[in-house]
């Protein structure tokens, strides 16, 4: 049996449009549509799903979504059918899952199953971008803004900029931002990796330096040129594995959602193979 995993809350679409897409998943036949009611509550419902012995999971939302519906189904063998309705969607730009919806599905009921990696960011798993510095400020905005779509995350962009100050990590000195990437974007198509491979066994490690706002802005435009470590600031770096130092209780990210750092210690790691994907 097929599982649907919906976040009704994500994305911009309308209650009118989300009825009409759970209408339409209640008339998959062999299925079963889940919708979710809380934070981590995808991961409870994937794990039931797991228990009742589904042959396929679909998410259906954000970034944040398909982590939680990843997570659970890591190492299952149930592949993971993704239904992009985020306001990055990176991971889905990454496997080049259609934004819409009725292509989104008959992609994820028909679609090819591949492995891809995870990567792990001390305990918890990502696997689109994790990182610490100007991005997870940007998401801690975005997060406590409310409000979800792109230009709400170009405004939280813009605001974070004016306020941020550069942090510290430990035997790298004063850093703009330290991404860890699996897949080649944050997402709406802003490349922080373009190389990344979500098959390759290997993370990559983009640390950005602190520069003037001229510099800054010619940053942005490079993520979106697909051509940001040809930048001066940056320094990119392919890994298995990492140990690095920051200030406890700063905002860090993993796969869009906004999080602080609980110890000053991070261990990054690759989880080779890890996840069954339809792509």
């Amino acid at each position: 049996m097929i599982h649907f995993i919906l976040n009704p809350n994500a994305g911009t679409n309308s209650l009118q449009k989300r009825e009409r897409i759970v209408k339409s998943l209640n008339g998959i036949p062999n299925s079963k549509v889940w919708q979710t009611e809380r934070v981590k509550h995808a991961s409870e419902l994937t794990e039931i799903a797991i228990s009742e012995g589904a042959t396929k999971v679909i998410a259906i939302g954000g970034d944040g979504t398909i982590n939680e519906v990843a997570s659970a189904l890591l190492y299952s063998n149930i592949p993971l059918g993704i239904i992009p309705m985020g306001s990055g969607n990176g991971l889905a730009r990454h496997l080049q899952i259609p934004l819409q919806f009725d292509k989104a599905l008959h992609k994820a009921l028909n679609g090819t199953i591949i492995s891809i990696d995870a990567g792990k960011w001390n305990e918890r798993p990502f696997f689109c971008t994790a990182g610490i510095g100007f991005d997870a400020q940007v998401a801690a905005h975005f997060a406590n803004r409310g409000k979800r779509g792109f230009l709400n995350y170009l405004y939280s962009t813009l605001v974070s900029l004016n306020q941020y100050q550069a942090i510290a990590i430990k035997d790298k000195g004063k850093v703009f931002s330290f991404t860890v990437a699996n897949a080649n974007q944050f997402g709406n198509n802003a490349y922080i990796s373009p190389e990344s491979d979500l098959q390759d066994g290997l993370l990559e490690t983009i640390l950005i330096k602190p520069g003037s706002i001229l510099a800054l802005a010619n940053l942005g435009i490079s993520l979106f040129r697909k051509n940001l470590p040809l930048h001066p600031l940056v320094s990119v770096s392919s890994v298995h594995t990492l140990q690095i130092k920051a200030s406890e209780g700063i905002p860090y990210h993993l796969d869009g959602e906004s999080l602080t750092l609980t110890s000053n210690r991070i261990e990054i790691a690759i989880l080779p193979s890890a996840l069954l994907v339809v792509k």
